[in-house]
């Protein structure tokens, strides 16, 4: 391990760090280069009528249109390319929003880890397909327990990452038929602790974001175990760019991380705090065509908007070096309300 970390120092020198490609007690993080980006304020033009809620995920279609899916009121809002609010969907369907996904056809797709179902919708928000039953949270190969994440394979095929309950990543054809599934709860190769986000590249291998594992484990189309690339933080969102670039949002360190193919750290951006700029869980994310790239913040509220700066990445490394994972640690109150129940 010693060896290893100087390696990776060797390697952030230059410009780039790598991250660990085997299973081990934990990161030693070091300075990675800062993206050249900047955040922005007040991207988003909300009408007073919509209610405020905690931010599960953003995504974007094809127009380059922003979907907001979060746990407010309304829960699905959609906005333009310069942030103008045109509308929301699909009111009264969810329960717990946690993942928004857009296949090849504009199709809407999310997960409800309240109701335990898997959701196709249509661009006007009707309801094309349901896996899963409402309510009901069990292992079956039709049922989910929280499922997480959507991705699309070929020919119309998607997997789902199932997620907080069940471990596992099932795979479908286009019709809902089940196909096939794999992983179990563990710290081995091709298990998962939690299964949160699954995207796929253009060689059709199979990118799973196993959060609380903080690894990302990358598979084949048939779901062989290939690699995985360890000690890289909390990876809650992934999202691949036509770079085949691999963008984390890091809710457990709270930044985001931008991955090269071969799993090298191309820099990072973001720190944990309330300010412009910073995180408290960053859950989900996009990028544009742009390279604007949109964070879904669950703990503050909103989606983080950053801006590309136009200049060429300067060498300077990020502020933000994480030492633990931060807004996590919890112990039971034992104040008046308690005691006087």
């Amino acid at each position: 391990m010693k060896g290893l970390r100087c390696f990776i120092l060797v390697m952030v020198c230059c410009g780039v760090a790598l991250a660990q490609t085997s299973a081990g007690k934990g990161p030693a993080f070091e300075p990675v280069p800062e993206l050249p980006y900047r955040a922005t304020a007040n991207f988003f033009q909300t009408p007073l009528s919509v209610v405020a809620g905690e931010v599960s995920a953003v995504s974007l279609n094809s127009k380059g249109h922003i979907f907001v899916f979060q746990r407010g009121k309304p829960d699905l809002l959609e906005y333009d390319e310069a942030g103008k609010y045109l509308r929301s969907i699909g009111e009264g369907l969810f329960t717990v929003p946690h993942g928004l996904r857009f296949d090849a056809d504009d199709n809407i797709w999310v997960t409800d880890t309240g109701s335990h179902i898997v959701l196709k919708l249509d661009h006007d928000g009707r309801v094309l397909m349901v896996l899963g039953r409402k309510n009901v949270g069990a292992e079956g190969d039709w049922l989910f327990n929280k499922p997480a994440d959507v991705a699309f394979g070929k020919n119309g095929e998607f997997f789902v990452a199932d997620g907080y309950g069940n471990s596992r990543i099932m795979k479908f054809d286009r019709n809902g038929k089940f196909l096939k599934q794999w992983g179990s709860f563990g710290e081995q190769p091709g298990q998962f602790q939690l299964p949160h986000s699954i995207v796929i590249d253009k060689q059709w291998r199979i990118y799973v974001a196993d959060r609380e594992g903080g690894r990302i484990q990358i598979f084949d189309y048939d779901g062989k175990f290939l690699k995985e690339w360890d000690g890289i933080g909390y990876p809650y969102g992934l999202f691949i760019t036509p770079d085949q670039h691999i963008w984390m949002s890091d809710g457990g360190l709270d930044r985001v991380v931008e991955f090269d193919p071969e799993g090298r750290i191309v820099g990072a951006v973001g720190e944990p705090g309330h300010g412009l700029g910073q995180f408290v869980w960053p859950h989900f994310l996009a990028v544009g065509p742009d390279r604007k790239i949109y964070v879904a913040d669950v703990l503050n509220w909103r989606v983080d908007v950053f801006v590309p700066t136009g200049t060429a990445p300067t060498g300077k490394m990020s502020p933000y070096v994480p030492t633990k994972r931060v807004f996590n640690e919890q112990i039971k109150s034992s104040g008046w309300s308690i005691r006087h129940p």
